[in-house]
C-alpha cells in the first residue's frame, strides 16, 4: 500500500454525518454513518420504512480506485439492500449543502439537504422525475 496516499478531501467532509441519525419524513427510522478501517470509506447502515416498506442495507462510500488506476474524482456509493438489490449514488457537500444523485452526478433524481447551524439536523427533500419525492429531516441521537 502506498503511504502517500490520503483520502480526498471531498470523502473526509462527510465526517459531518458520522454517528447515528433519527429520519422523519416520507422515510422513517435510523441510519448509521461511521468510517471504515483506513478513512477512505464511509458506511451508512440503513433501517428505514418508506411507502409502507422497509428499507433495510449498508452504503459504502467513497472514490473509486479501481487497481492501477487514479483515483475517481466523485465521491460515488453502492448501497446494498437486503432483498439482492443494489443502488448507486453520487455525494458531494458543499459547505452546509449536502447533494445525493441516485445515478450520476446531475442527473433528475437527487437529495438536497441542508445542515442546521448546530451540526445535529439535516433537512431536505428526495426529487424524483416527473413530480413525486419527499422532505426528509434528519436528527442526530
Amino acid at each position: 500500500m502506498d503511504e502517500n496516499i490520503r483520502p480526498s478531501g471531498a470523502v473526509t467532509a462527510l465526517d459531518r454525518l458520522v454517528g447515528t441519525w433519527s429520519v422523519t419524513g416520507g422515510a422513517e427510522g435510523t441510519v448509521r454513518y461511521e468510517w471504515m478501517a483506513g478513512g477512505f470509506f464511509l458506511l451508512q447502515h440503513v433501517e428505514l420504512a418508506q411507502f409502507g416498506e422497509p428499507v433495510t442495507g449498508l452504503e459504502v462510500i467513497g472514490n473509486l480506485h479501481p487497481f492501477g488506476e487514479p483515483v475517481g474524482a466523485d465521491v460515488v456509493s453502492r448501497f446494498y439492500d437486503a432483498w439482492g438489490n443494489t443502488f448507486d449514488h453520487v455525494y458531494e457537500l458543499d459547505g452546509d449543502t449536502l447533494f445525493i444523485w441516485a445515478g450520476a452526478k446531475g442527473g433528475p433524481a437527487y437529495y438536497e439537504g441542508v445542515f442546521g447551524p448546530d451540526g445535529d439536523t439535516v433537512v431536505g427533500e428526495w426529487v424524483y422525475p416527473g413530480g413525486g419525492g419527499y422532505t426528509s429531516t434528519m436528527t442526530r441521537v
